[in-house]
């Protein structure tokens, strides 16, 4: 398989979850999605992540997302870790996480990176939009922990630059100026963005977050 770039078709797949078999495709529908992947049940860094992600659903639904997680561990083991998670976290994981015990979603995603660890997946995330082509990837470590706050902010920023002609900045939070694309002439970016529009060099001209009133 292939490594999967920014734009790759994310591959469609059934699988069994902790809340029955899904298919990703029609589980997202028209919306946008996240699929991340975890090492294995019961470990320490994954157990507050997932808790985490429980705790963002209202966040998430804001932004039309639909999450979906993965572990190479099976539906049970799954059942009983989302006990513990519920428990220690508290809160109410009401998501589905995949078995894949058979790899078989890991090795479509290339999750498993075998100069980490051979068996076990890491942590990947992958966002994908509505046309369902991947958007972002990020990998981390197995020893590093997520960053959530960080994924809403990009989400935010691929659905303002999703239907607007900007780009999001450097640290850049909603509500913030963007950036008016480079391909766009500044006279016609001032009829384009009736808040107006700043221009600090040619190539460098900032304008209020347009899809806010």
């Amino acid at each position: 398989m292939a490594t999967l770039r920014l734009g790759d078709k994310a591959p469609n797949f059934k699988a069994q979850t902790s809340e029955g078999e899904i298919d990703f495709y029609e589980y997202l529908g028209d919306g946008w999605g996240i699929l991340f992947s975890h090492p294995a049940d019961y470990t320490p860094v994954c157990t507050t992540e997932l808790g985490t992600v429980a705790k963002y659903r209202k966040e998430f639904e804001k932004r039309n997302v639909k999450v979906m997680a993965l572990s190479v561990d099976g539906v049970e083991s799954h059942k009983g870790w989302i006990k513990d998670i519920n428990e220690t976290q508290h809160t109410n994981v009401d998501f589905p996480i995949i078995a894949d015990e058979d790899r078989k979603v890991s090795d479509l995603y290339d999750m498993i990176h075998p100069n980490a660890d051979s068996t076990f997946t890491v942590r990947s995330v992958y966002v994908i939009g509505p046309d369902k082509t991947i958007k972002l990837i990020i990998t981390y470590p197995a020893s590093t922990g997520r960053n959530f706050d960080e994924l809403l902010r990009v989400i935010d920023s691929l659905q303002l630059t999703a239907y607007h002609k900007v780009a999001t900045p450097a640290n850049w939070k909603n509500g913030e100026d963007v950036v008016v694309s480079p391909s766009i002439p500044t006279e016609e970016a001032k009829q384009i963005f009736k808040k107006g529009v700043k221009e600090i060099k040619p190539y460098l001209r900032m304008t209020p977050q347009p899809n806010l009133d």
